[in-house]
């Protein structure tokens, strides 16, 4: 028979995919080094951390131990109470006012819609470091200082404009004869928005909450600004109670760190397809 050779371009190509998947192996072992470092650390008894010993595997494993040390006194109980308490009401609140004025941007005709549109996107741009004090003054002024409401607040009126952006983009995409046709049918607003376009936003509000509890959850500028002592404190913050006086119990600071790190990817790991399928909508048209 006769033997077919690869071709110049076969070749090139060949060596272009060798290399992408060379250079994706180094970014993913580059990306993993410091979170294998805190899982190790984490099962490290103190004498170990004091060796010098962070990337070896522990001699002696204190796995048990250094997890249980961190809830002793039922302080990081409280704080990991305290990011439930703050991240749920503001990712429901931030997904709820957010689908309702993107529905509002991308199916209502009336004027100015781009220029409040423009406002929405506008905000995202905003440093927060600029409006820390503003925000702290408006804070204490309400009476909301150092509180779960102040925080959960300030984190939908920051979050609401990121995902107001995304939504209104997402429900763009979707058939606007679906509203013109409820709409003849005397649906209101409120049905119409209840009944057809909540079931076929699903992937995109999954998508975004994956996202946004992320992003509250580990949040640690404005619960520093915004907090004062135990009782509000979020688990991003009270980390620091896991450090000694005069040294830092590196274990344990790392144990906290990764039960810390936990319900974002467990919340990533239940909601992964809506998180692709929200993600990729509008990719492929067939």
């Amino acid at each position: 028979g006769k033997i077919m050779f690869p071709t110049p371009i076969q070749n090139y190509s060949l060596k272009i995919n060798i290399a992408y998947r060379l250079l994706l192996l180094l970014t993913l072992i580059v990306w993993l080094l410091p979170l294998i470092a805190v899982m190790l650390t984490s099962m490290r008894t103190f004498e170990d951390v004091l060796a010098g010993n962070y990337w070896t595997f522990p001699k002696e494993t204190a796995l048990i131990s250094n997890y249980a040390a961190v809830f002793e006194g039922g302080k990081m109980g409280r704080f990991f109470l305290n990011s439930l308490i703050i991240t749920l009401p503001t990712v429901f609140g931030t997904l709820f006012l957010s689908s309702l004025a993107g529905y509002s941007l991308a199916m209502h005709r009336f004027k100015l819609n781009f220029l409040v549109f423009a406002m929405f996107i506008a905000g995202n741009f905003v440093p927060y470091q600029i409006l820390m004090i503003p925000v702290r003054n408006i804070s204490i002024e309400m009476g909301m200082y150092n509180t779960h409401l102040g925080l959960i607040i300030f984190h939908i009126a920051f979050q609401t404009g990121f995902c107001t952006f995304f939504l209104r983009n997402f429900i763009k995409e979707l058939p606007f004869e679906l509203i013109e046709a409820a709409r003849a049918d005397g649906a209101t607003e409120w049905t119409i928005y209840r009944k057809i376009i909540l079931p076929l936003i699903i992937p995109a509000l999954a998508a975004l909450g994956v996202l946004e509890f992320t992003f509250i959850w580990n949040d640690y500028f404005w619960a520093l600004v915004l907090t004062q002592g135990d009782t509000v404190k979020p688990i991003t913050v009270g980390l620091d109670v896991l450090r000694g006086q005069w040294t830092t119990s590196w274990n344990l600071v790392s144990a906290g760190s990764v039960v810390a790190a936990l319900p974002p990817v467990i919340m990533f790991f239940i909601l992964q397809k809506q998180f692709i399928q929200g993600l990729t909508f509008g990719a492929v048209k067939g």
